[in-house]
């Protein structure tokens, strides 16, 4: 015999079908074997009240804070725990109440929908790119004196277009290229310096790539100029926060777009307190508002990509913690990038100095893959894809 690890419903139907269930039972069992944990914070007492009798009469269960049953506390948090199936079904019953369940109703029905979507189609100016059946890899190409593992890496252009050529034969989906480092402590460059330093090269590389460009930018004027010279893809670690133009740049673009999670600036990032009050709901909550300020500039929802942002402004145990709990970000409904590559985090905890740390990358690649990721942005292009394709082959089938 077995215990059977039922992480996805097409997983849950197939080992159905070995048995021989019938259709219908088919339909009505597999929603069963993946419990579903919805997390409500700062519910009133009665609200949750509701909420649990509602869940508890569909065979489900809410867990709230002790003092919410007499209402000696005024609110709580509350666990809504069931199957796909109760959590639904709870949902439905609640949309037409009052005290606001209406409204909870349809944030846990788009959150069940999120949950189990898996694929997306990013439509850049140039293309479209499927995510989902397989996990794209991002390689690193910074044209900088000072990043973190590759800094000075390019005496000229030649140099630096060699390398992009290397890393789309070594299996390469998309280039990522940056002018200017955000390693923690880094100082920021000018946009004349940066726009030096990138928009050569990605001249060069569009004379003959046939991946697509993704410019590693939080200026709007370097964004500009990348796409207008063939970039595809905007890759800004300030969630576009740091120029408040560059919402109306990649939405005139029609360009995707990463949003990726930071507490304030990689000059000063990782000094002093780095505690949070929830680390997945702060960094949650702050992408699902990135996402909506991103849609009301213009920018089409399909083409938004939220990043975790691992290694900015983060302790080791953040780090590790926002891999082994990824799946989280699916509750956002968007594709997810995570970069993890040759970061400090792990040399911490494998040692060795940033070109010593394949194997630990390879660590995060895999849990990264197993946990949702769609594309991951990676230094070692050749090694990672391998890595990707064995993880990939586990963790999709």
């Amino acid at each position: 015999m077995r215990c059977l690890h039922i992480t996805s419903q097409p997983e849950a139907v197939e080992e159905l079908k070995k048995v021989g269930v019938d259709p219908y039972g088919i339909d009505a069992m597999a929603p069963k074997m993946n419990n579903v944990n919805v997390l409500l914070e700062g519910v009133k007492s009665k609200v949750a009240n509701i909420i649990k009798q509602e869940m508890l009469s569909i065979g489900g269960d809410v867990a709230v804070a002790r003092g919410t049953i007499d209402c000696s506390a005024d609110q709580t948090d509350a666990i809504i725990i069931g199957t796909h199936k109760q959590v639904k079904k709870f949902a439905d019953k609640i949309s037409i109440q009052p005290f606001g369940l209406k409204r909870i109703s349809e944030d846990i029905k788009k959150l069940l929908a999120n949950i189990t979507r898996n694929s997306f189609i990013l439509k850049t100016p140039n293309r479209t790119i499927e995510l989902g059946n397989r996990t794209l890899i991002m390689g690193i190409i910074n044209v900088t004196p000072d990043s973190f593992s590759d800094g000075g890496m390019f005496s000229c252009i030649e140099d630096a277009v060699e390398y992009g050529d290397k890393l789309e034969e070594e299996g390469a989906d998309i280039l990522d290229i940056g002018g200017e480092s955000s390693r923690p402590g880094s100082d920021s460059v000018s946009t004349e310096e940066e726009l030096k330093r990138v928009i050569p090269l990605i001249k060069e590389l569009k004379k003959h790539s046939h991946i697509p460009i993704s410019i590693d930018t939080s200026k709007s004027e370097v964004a500009r100029i990348a796409l207008e010279e063939g970039a595809e893809i905007v890759n800004d670690i300030s969630a576009m926060r740091f120029d408040e133009r560059m919402p109306g740049i990649v939405a005139r673009y029609g360009a995707p777009v990463v949003l990726m999670h930071m507490r304030g600036i990689p000059k000063t990032m990782q000094v002093g307190n780095l505690s949070y009050r929830s680390l997945m709901s702060d960094i949650i909550q702050f992408l699902r508002e990135r996402i909506e300020k991103a849609q009301s500039s213009g920018i089409d929802v399909d083409n938004i990509i939220v990043d975790p942002g691992i290694g900015f402004g983060k302790t080791t145990n953040d780090n590790i913690k926002l891999l082994k709990h990824l799946q989280e970000f699916k509750t956002l409904g968007r594709p997810i990038l995570v970069g993890a590559s040759r970061k400090r985090f792990i040399g911490e905890i494998t040692g060795g100095d940033s070109s010593d740390r394949i194997e630990g990358t390879a660590a995060t690649v895999t849990a990264a893959i197993m946990n949702g990721a769609h594309i991951l942005r990676v230094h070692d292009v050749k090694f990672m894809k391998r890595v990707s394709s064995m993880a990939d082959t586990i963790a999709r089938g």
